[in-house]
């Protein structure tokens, strides 16, 4: 990339049609923010600059986007493209290449924006173009007899016969910084809109005699921007289709990419089976031989290898062992760990445990704040009583321990090696390693009791 390249993204449009408190640019598309998308894409470019150019909504998109390189610049009255790049000029470089984005089209890829530095050089403008079967609504690229761009027309100012073009203008174009910084002191608002219009640079660079080349994207999601919700929901099925199509390529058995969603980042092993509506938040590796059932949700997920997720399971912040068997229904909340071979059943919760290898806790089962040692059985509807309404406390299942279903552990409690907790006990004290612990009630009946009847 050009040594001296500046990259300035224009975010600071309302969103008028989105209907939304929230600045347009800080929508999510796949989890982060369209502006964090394009900052991400610019920033493979390495500029020496880059700068954000924000209105509607003050403070809150600094304030909501991380980054030490980027140079904040405020527009305070929204009059035109032009204008708001018109804001970042004190912070370009002198000489090199400016490349204007915006922070509403997050699809643009990166080889795309450097065969469009590329064409440009150091001398030329380059503009992004496409051609579309339906054109309304974007500035059209109006061209001389032998091709050449002579100027850009906007739909509201254009005649009836350039309507007809269907090759439009992206808004993406790159210019000698020192052409640009001259151009943009000369725009006038003297349009349908009255606006200070970026397209208008074109005219004044052709005049000049400054080349001006264009160049399409491989498709031309690269260049839809988003103006509604229904448009931001359409760009994130053709994000998750494209994030679907990567990894299918990559061998990964997406049973459905139309019902597939990555919201952050998944990396995957050689065979593994993604089923249908499953989504993936944060940073989720899956292993070799890793399977997901329908309808689960992974959040900051570690899975290892041959481990099986059954439909319905939400996991979140931890990290599971190889072969595994999670599900249906199961919920593995933030720092878990569970252990090669173990196993979390229907309807079971998990919270801040550690699960070692070969344990099973199959049924109905709430474990909180507990470290659970190798060839536990925990039997169905066993709780860990972690919380006293203030503090946490924590329980210790020492090895080979079995837990009778209906049992209450409440911690701090700590059950011995080997020991065995009847069924429906609720166990207060230390259980001595190998024993038999049990704590219930006695059973007994009451002869000739009548059930209470409603007084007529």
């Amino acid at each position: 990339m050009p040594p001296s390249l500046s990259v300035v993204i224009l975010a600071a449009g309302k969103g008028t049609r989105m209907y939304s408190d929230l600045p347009k640019v800080l929508h999510p598309l796949a989890g982060r923010a369209l502006l964090d998308h394009v900052l991400t894409t610019a920033r493979g470019l390495k500029p020496k600059r880059l700068c954000v150019v924000y209105g509607y909504g003050g403070d809150t998109v600094p304030n909501s986007i991380a980054g030490e390189d980027i140079t904040w610049v405020p527009q305070a009255e929204q009059l035109g493209t032009g204008h708001a790049l018109q804001q970042a000029l004190p912070h370009l470089n002198a000489t090199g290449q400016t490349l204007v984005l915006y922070g509403d089209v997050p699809l643009t890829r990166e080889d795309t924006l450097v065969r469009l530095l590329d064409l440009a050089g150091s001398d030329k403008m380059a503009l992004l173009t496409a051609e579309f079967p339906d054109p309304a609504g974007y500035g059209r690229i109006v061209r001389s007899a032998d091709g050449r761009v002579e100027r850009i027309v906007e739909q509201k100012d254009a005649t009836d016969a350039e309507r007809q073009i269907r090759e439009i203008n992206t808004g993406i174009l790159v210019a000698p910084s020192a052409k640009l910084v001259s151009w943009l002191g000369q725009l006038k608002n003297d349009n349908a809109q009255g606006e200070y219009y970026l397209t208008d640079t074109i005219a004044m660079a052709v005049s000049e005699g400054v080349p001006v080349k264009t160049s399409h994207p491989h498709a031309a999601w690269e260049v839809l921007g988003v103006n509604s919700k229904l448009q931001l929901a359409e760009l994130e099925r053709i994000y998750q289709r494209n994030y679907a199509e990567q990894l299918a390529n990559r061998g990964v058995m997406i049973l459905d990419p139309a019902r597939f969603d990555v919201r952050g980042e998944l990396d995957c092993g050689r065979d593994v089976v993604i089923d249908v509506n499953c989504v993936f938040e944060g940073k989720v590796a899956l292993a070799n031989n890793v399977s997901i059932g329908a309808h689960c949700v992974l959040k900051n997920v570690t899975v290892a290898e041959g481990t099986k997720i059954q439909p319905f399971s939400h996991i979140e912040d931890a990290q599971i062992g190889g072969n595994c068997r999670i599900g249906p229904f199961s919920r593995i909340r933030p720092g878990t760990t569970l252990a090669t071979d173990s196993h979390i059943g229907n309807f079971v919760e998990i919270k801040n445990s550690q699960i070692g290898a070969g344990s099973k806790v199959n049924h109905l089962s709430y474990v909180g704040d507990a470290t659970v040692g190798s060839k536990v059985n925990i039997g169905a509807g066993t709780i860990t009583c972690n919380y006293d309404g203030a503090n946490k406390y924590r329980t210790v299942i020492e090895d080979e321990v079995f837990i009778g279903s209906a049992t209450q552990l409440v911690a701090p409690v700590t059950v011995g090696k080997g020991a065995t907790i009847g069924a429906g006990s609720t166990i207060t004290r230390d259980a001595p390693a190998g024993e038999l612990t049990i704590s219930r009630v006695k059973q007994f009946t009451i002869t000739g009791w009548t059930r209470p009847a409603k007084k007529k």
